[in-house]
């Protein structure tokens, strides 16, 4: 699939906005030119609105507004908003002469009416889809299922990204959970293996259909009780799995408005005197969290006394002692060590005796001797077992006894020593808590700050994302619990039809239905693994050509992979493992998402474009250079929204690769930023044809030296 065309009216800042696409196999990148607050981001967001509804909106359209926001909606009069994109999917079908490639344009149009009275009532919009030909449009049924297909609504983060979002597969901010689950969702979908899960829960369904015809031939109760059994676990697992991924999915959602909550705050304590709030609250949180270790610490030595050897010598010190004194008479008596048996055996192996008379078994003399020292051997072996253990009693007791030793402390004192460590550091971790819950009271307590709302919402997006991963993991549990059931009911099942005479039949199809979920599970393991490795390798070789890093020259960054568990991991130098949100720079950490995003549709074959919002930001130089090339190499259609700063450096890339340039501009920066008067007072986007090199009347901007800032309030 490839954007053509594009089409807005009344959709926040796009009033009236049309937009084409480079599409072209030679010059496939588009490119649109944007400062700041010019409508990069609406764009971004109206088109994935026209492809996939409101669910595309931030918080999924809840009380997000559509329509102008500049325009007083509160008379009741309803805004239509409208957004048209025109697109074109390629097919291949075989043909006898050969595969032939079909190539189909259409037209999508999303719409929806929208009234502003103290809160956003908008209807749900309506979607219609259109083939275009020669003879014209004509409307087609089931808009949704060619859009699911082309542009599967599981990716629409990989084909239409920002900058900051673009970071969520590696951000440490996130669950480690979180981030698993959008780079095995982004795999799994784009590599089509939803067809195989699909048949997966097919077959599982015949399986559990062959289990009910079960109860038709059975002869007896016990039978009939598995059976039941056997369909109310199936039922039951099936209710589970739902629940499962439900909570799984809801948990990543609130995740991650916890970490935008987190963003904003942040954003929030940054601003004036509360950067020094932000520092103190930072510094109070790794004290906090390193007294909780060292309790966590003193609280497992705690536990480890009672289960040491100290305390049962301090317990049974009195008939330790008795055993010592009775082990050091059987060592004065000789008793213990023995040597006996081996000075015997080494007696043999030389063939002279103690007295010095022969062993030798060709002598008669020597033979006798030779068996008289076997049996002795033979019968103080059979002694020596006991004196072994008496023997290994008696060098274990030789360890200095509780109090032998000057300077080693007894159990109570170990005890003594463990629980004031314990107390003195809880009184650290009490004092630091009401340090950081002071601290806390004095940030929500500073004026024109939204703090304390951000932290309520924070608390509340907690409680519910910490919900969500208690059902997620009961629901796991339970489901684990089901699977053992269920196995052993099964096997009860199947003893039981063979020795029904009707049954014979019933149970090759239920091992048909076995074997076939065998082989699914099978090649859904292997395709995951094997296509998994292709997209790693792909991402560390764009990866590696983005930041330009030569592992054989030494480089800092060796390689990065994606794990079996769907990691995204950066290796540094003799192997050392990086942390790809707190040990690479902003350049490299973009480039390295990016780089995901961009092997991952390589390597699926799949014809689609990659929108992405301010893609340069945090970079410069080569990685900025080789970003941006990479890009416009790996991708089959690529649309950038570049401001003006990102431009600079580029200028000659874009010269070769850029089918379609255009520069958007917000009239309102009239005449702060904009040279020229647009003479247009509302708040909207406008576009001219001028490309990154050029300036219109429309579009002049002051450069940086000339802006004068005004600082006061």
């Amino acid at each position: 699939m490839k954007l053509l065309r594009a089409e807005f009216q009344n959709f926040r800042l796009l009033r009236d906005l049309e937009l084409r696409f480079a599409s072209g196999s030679d010059r496939n990148l588009t490119v649109i030119r944007a400062a700041n607050e010019s409508g990069k981001t609406t764009i971004l967001h109206a088109l994935q609105w026209a492809l996939y509804g409101d669910i595309a909106l931030p918080d999924k359209g809840e009380g997000f507004r559509l329509h102008p926001i500049d325009w007083n909606a509160g008379d009741g009069k309803r805004v239509p908003v409208t957004t048209t994109v025109d697109f074109e999917v390629t097919t291949y079908g075989r043909m006898p002469d050969g595969v032939r490639e079909t190539r189909s344009q259409y037209r999508l149009v999303r719409s929806t009416f929208e009234t502003v009275e103290g809160s956003i009532d908008r209807i749900g919009s309506t979607v219609k889809l259109f083939i275009l030909s020669e003879k014209g449009a004509s409307e087609i049924d089931s808009p949704d299922a060619l859009i699911k297909e082309e542009l599967p609504p599981e990716l629409r983060e990989v084909f239409f990204t920002d900058s900051d979002r673009a970071l969520s597969f590696i951000e440490a901010d996130v669950a480690l959970s979180t981030k698993r689950e959008r780079v095995q969702r982004g795999i799994r979908s784009l590599l089509g293996l939803g067809v195989i899960e699909d048949a997966i829960k097919h077959v599982r369904k015949s399986s559990a259909e062959v289990n009910r015809r079960a109860k038709f031939i059975a002869s007896d109760n016990e039978l009939k009780d598995i059976v039941s059994h056997l369909d109310a676990i199936d039922k039951q697992q099936v209710s589970l799995e739902g629940e499962v991924k439900d909570a799984r999915q809801q948990f990543s959602v609130f995740d991650e408005k916890l970490n935008e909550t987190d963003r904003k705050i942040a954003l929030t304590l940054q601003k004036g005197d509360k950067e020094q709030f932000k520092r103190n609250i930072d510094k109070v949180r790794r004290e906090i969290k390193h007294f909780d270790e060292l309790l966590a610490a003193a609280n497992k030595e705690h536990s480890e006394l009672f289960r040491s050897s100290t305390i049962a010598a301090d317990l049974l010190s009195s008939i330790l002692d008795d055993a010592y004194r009775n082990l050091e008479e059987l060592h004065d008596q000789g008793k213990i060590p023995t040597m006996t048996i081996p000075v015997l055996q080494e007696r043999l192996s030389t063939q002279i005796c103690i007295c010095g008379e022969t062993l030798d078994a060709e002598d008669s003399q020597g033979k006798r001797r030779h068996d008289h020292i076997q049996r002795l051997i033979d019968d103080s072996r059979r002694a020596d077992e006991i004196q072994e253990i008496i023997t290994d009693l008696y060098y274990g007791a030789k360890t200095p006894r509780p109090g032998e030793s000057e300077g080693r402390s007894t159990w109570l004192e170990d005890y003594k020593r463990v629980i004031q460590q314990r107390e003195e550091t809880q009184g650290f971790r009490d004092e630091a808590g009401r340090r950081y819950r002071a601290l806390e009271q004095q940030l929500d307590a500073l004026p024109d700050t939204d703090i304390a709302g951000l932290r309520a919402t924070r608390r509340e997006y907690k409680e519910q994302r910490d919900r969500c991963l208690s059902r997620k993991v009961k629901g796991e549990t339970q489901l684990e619990e089901l699977q053992k059931r269920h196995k052993n009911l099964e096997s009860r099942r199947d003893r039981l039809l063979r020795e029904q005479q009707r049954g014979t039949r019933l149970l090759a199809e239920v091992e048909v239905t076995r074997d076939i979920l065998t082989v699914l599970q099978s090649a859904l393991t292997q395709i995951t693994n094997e296509e998994l490795a292709k997209v790693s390798k792909s991402m560390n070789s764009i990866f590696l050509r983005m930041i330009g890093s030569d592992p054989e020259q030494g480089a800092v960054i060796q390689r990065a992979e994606i794990s079996s568990d769907f990691d995204i991991i950066v290796h540094g130098l003799n192997e050392r493992r990086l942390n790809p949100d707190r040990d690479l720079n902003g350049a490299s950490r973009r480039a390295l998402t990016f780089a995901f995003i961009l092997a991952l549709t390589k390597v699926s074959e799949v014809e689609a474009p990659n929108v992405i919002d301010t893609p340069l930001g945090m970079t410069s130089g080569y990685v900025k250079r080789s970003i941006l090339r990479a890009a416009i190499q790996e991708s089959d259609q690529l649309v950038l929204f570049l401001t003006h700063d990102e431009i600079i450096g580029c200028e000659d890339i874009l010269d070769e690769a850029a089918g379609e340039v255009f520069t958007l501009t917000n009239p309102t920066h009239y005449p702060k930023m904009l040279v020229n008067d647009p003479n247009v007072s509302e708040c909207r986007v406008l576009r001219c044809e001028c490309n990154h090199r050029s300036e219109c009347q429309l579009c002049q901007r002051y450069r940086e030296d000339q802006v004068d800032v005004d600082l006061t309030l």
